[in-house]
């Protein structure tokens, strides 16, 4: 009866792992960094617009781009040609 037990618990703690997976994690930045990007049209159409705000709010989409871009290096690292 331990048995099952040990290896539902083993197969939740996979579950676990797989939710912080690099695949995971990319899914996640890239939902985030197209969040922002709305975010930065929807107030780049707004008057008067908060300029420090939107510097703020792109500079962060570039932060996350570059996350994104290291993820995706090291899920599919490209060979020296």
């Amino acid at each position: 009866m331990a048995a099952p037990l040990l290896q539902r618990i083993s197969h939740c703690a996979d579950l676990d792992s797989n939710l912080h997976s690099f695949s995971r994690q990319l899914i996640e930045l890239r939902i985030a960094h197209a969040d922002l990007d709305a975010t930065i049209d929807r107030l780049g159409e707004v008057v008067p617009q908060d300029e420090l705000l939107l510097r703020r709010l792109k500079k962060r989409r570039l932060a996350l781009r570059d996350q994104i871009t290291r993820l995706v290096d090291l899920l599919d690292p490209q060979e020296p040609a």
